[in-house]
């Protein structure tokens, strides 16, 4: 089942800059597809309205009248359990309408093709579309060539990017060490396979962190992941030296084609984080995982469930950032409509 093929998108439309599809010509987010082009500005706006948000959890009544009569639809052609969650939570305590679409009895799978899907949830005036889908750049092609006037939120896509994951673990970073100016942060594991590790790598660089180290075996990094602002270490140990930041990532065995480790008993022999291997890590280091973990392979469960732990954190924050972003885009949406209905006007009375 074809559903989607960016060989469809035009040079010129590939060639875009993230920046010119996410923002509108006042700086403002109409959609949020990566974390590359964006300036600090924008993330840190994101990290604020997260931080403004968080609180909501806390109230009695867990809602505020943002999005009220808007629709809010996800669309995750990938399987997905906190993300898709999050998501529903996000755009409902924003008082936000939601559908979720099942992609597995929709239309979809009768053969419609994607672009009839989303045109025709378009016609029915939804405000926002959270996408998860399998094909790296998705999201961006959605956004420039299919309904560019739909708030089009990236919920991953392929091995690309996932920037509500990368900012919610930017907003879980902020809160407990406050400016990233000083801050050495390792991402350990999966870089190859794992669309998070660049989202981090851009996000963490773009908010000015002092250091940005990725630690992997050699089969599983990319090649030039340098490139992207870190520094590459293949030993765990020398990897985690007097860092601040330990975030380890899932391996992601369901993208792995080949023989790329020996066995998940030697991974985490040489890269499962330990108490003994954080011990090389600055005293007070946090200890961050974006989920789900597998415990015994990538983390001990004595480091994963101990007081260095932000892993519940990142969940709770999570919700947080997905309404800041949610919240974000389809304002800017709303305004860019808004500007365009005054345009015609002003058009039809001269």
């Amino acid at each position: 089942m074809n559903l989607f093929d960016l060989t469809q998108a035009s040079a010129e439309v590939r060639a875009a800059s993230p920046s010119q599809v996410q923002l509108d010509e006042q700086g403002r987010l109409r959609h949020f597809l990566d974390i590359e082009g964006l300036p600090r500005a924008v993330l840190t706006e994101i990290l604020d309205t997260a931080d403004h948000f968080r609180g909501i959890g806390d109230a009695e009544v867990k809602k505020v009248p943002l999005l009220r009569g808007r629709t809010v639809a996800n669309l995750f052609f990938e399987n997905s359990t906190r993300t898709r969650a999050t998501f529903e939570l996000a755009a409902k305590r924003l008082s936000a309408d939601v559908l979720n679409l099942d992609i597995k009895t929709s239309s979809a799978a009768k053969g419609e093709s994607l672009m009839d899907t989303l045109v025709n949830l378009e016609a029915m005036q939804a405000d926002a579309f959270v996408v998860r889908h399998g094909d790296s750049g998705a999201a961006h092609f959605i956004a420039s060539q299919i309904t560019p006037h739909v708030a089009i939120i990236n919920a991953g896509d392929g091995r690309h990017a996932h920037p509500t994951q990368a900012m919610l673990d930017m907003l879980t970073i902020r809160r407990h060490k406050g400016d990233f100016a000083n801050l050495r942060v390792a991402i350990v594991g999966d870089i190859l396979h794992s669309r998070v590790a660049r989202s981090q790598i851009l996000a963490l660089n773009t908010l000015g962190a002092a250091e940005v180290r990725v630690v992997a075996p050699r089969t599983l990094l990319p090649v030039g992941v340098e490139t992207l602002g870190c520094q590459v270490f293949t030993e765990l140990e020398a990897g985690l030296k007097d860092v601040d930041v330990v975030i380890m990532l899932r391996l992601q065995k369901e993208r792995m084609d080949g023989a790329l480790l020996p066995s998940e008993s030697e991974y985490y022999r040489r890269y499962g984080l330990t108490r003994e291997s954080l011990a090389h890590a600055h005293p007070e280091a946090v200890v961050m995982h974006p989920g789900p973990i597998n415990r015994g392979v990538e983390i001990e469960s004595a480091v994963a469930d101990g007081p260095r732990s932000l892993i519940l954190d990142q969940v709770t924050n999570g919700i947080a950032v997905r309404m800041a972003v949610l919240s974000m885009a389809v304002s800017g949406q709303m305004k860019a409509r808004a500007e365009r209905r005054n345009e015609r006007s002003r058009g039809a009375g001269a």
